[in-house]
């Protein structure tokens, strides 16, 4: 099989990102931190109408400490969607606790609210406490999250909102990342914007955010020499890296204008049959489409699909398999229905980059409609 030659989300530079790292080398400002990691916190805060945020290694890296900022130990519960990317759960093993999965609705393919009540209030009669609940909305669509937010509520849980696919969002003119107890951010190579590598915690909750910077600098107390009085990481951003998210920050609105319309094309071009299906939005919902998803007729379907694009350089995926279906969550708790493990038999992600032109989502579409 050649070289892939259409990916399904490849980094989309725009040459002002050179400028914001010439800047940072000019200064010498390579190290750890800096006026970049500022401008980049303060910008993204600005962008999202939250307070505060910080800027760190990944979004996994974010997950885990928005889990320890609020307090999540071991003996803890953590609800977690189930449908996700093993990023969104490890982090709450990393703080010995233990993940309960909550399976999605077959609307959005989010967190089911029924399922996650139906959770809460089972672990709350068992004696069980749940410290968060992480919400992942899912390849840039919004979740319904007022209904979940007010269930959490209801149970004095609080929402970690994973919008690591979901920079660009908004739902009812608010954007995704604001809507919860914390927000999370990533800027991995494959998002809508990237740095190479890197996330953010995003919060109104200014402690929080002070707290996570602290622990994310190996938690350096404030001292002439070095005294460490907790446990810390080594979490936080570069400079040169934060540089780079700065410089993509500025194109934002195009990246997710241009999924957009790639979204809108491919349903055009596939609308001409009932093969494939794609994920409902709520009223008041604009996703930013990081990937167009779609689910096809059966796993076979699926997989002839996949298979038929690659033999053309172009790559598609499966959509997550669900972590109560991973090995190593084998033994984990979960509130299932089977909707999560229907999405994965045949879901797929076709290629969606904002590089892309018309006429590569025209071909892709066309083998599609051919397998």
């Amino acid at each position: 099989m050649k070289p892939f030659r259409i990916w399904p989300s490849p980094p989309h530079l725009s040459g002002k990102e050179q400028e914001f790292v010439n800047e940072a080398f000019s200064s010498n400002w390579i190290a750890p931190l800096g006026p970049h990691v500022d401008g980049f916190e303060r910008e993204l805060s600005e962008y999202l109408g939250v307070k505060a945020g910080a800027v760190l290694s990944s979004g996994t890296a974010a997950i885990h400490l928005a889990l320890l900022t609020l307090g999540v130990t071991r003996g803890d519960a953590v609800i977690c969607s189930s449908f996700t990317f093993a990023g969104s759960a490890n982090p709450i093993v990393y703080c010995g606790a233990e993940p309960v999965f909550v399976d999605s609705e077959a609307d959005t393919w989010n967190m089911s609210p029924t399922l996650l009540d139906q959770a809460l209030s089972t672990l709350k009669k068992e004696g069980k406490p749940v410290k968060a609940v992480i919400l992942v909305e899912l390849y840039g669509v919004p979740a319904e999250i007022d209904e979940i937010l007010s269930i959490c509520k209801a149970h004095s849980v609080p929402v970690i909102e994973d919008s690591a696919e979901a920079l660009g969002s908004t739902l009812n003119g608010k954007r995704l990342g604001s809507l919860g107890k914390i927000g999370i951010l990533s800027f991995n190579g494959n998002k809508i914007i990237t740095t190479s590598g890197g996330g953010a915690l995003m919060s109104d909750d200014l402690d929080i955010v002070k707290k996570a910077r602290f622990l994310a600098t190996q938690a350096r107390d404030p001292a002439p020499h070095y005294e460490h009085s907790q446990i810390g990481y080594n979490y936080r951003m570069s400079n040169v890296v934060a540089a780079i998210g700065r410089g993509q920050l500025t194109v934002l609105e195009s990246r997710v204008a241009r999924r957009q319309e790639i979204y809108a094309l491919y349903r055009k071009l596939l609308a001409k049959s009932d093969f494939a299906e794609f994920p409902a939005t709520l009223p008041g919902a604009a996703p930013n489409r990081w990937l167009t998803t779609a689910l096809l007729p059966s796993s076979e379907s699926r997989d002839k699909v996949i298979a038929r694009l690659a033999e053309r350089s172009i790559e598609s995926r499966p959509l997550w398999k669900p972590m109560h279906l991973q090995p190593v969550f084998k033994d984990a708790r979960s509130f299932s229905d089977g909707t999560s493990e229907n999405l994965f038999r045949r879901g797929i992600c076709l290629p969606s980059g904002s590089v892309m032109s018309d006429a590569a989502v025209e071909e892709v579409a066309t083998f599609v409609h051919a397998s």
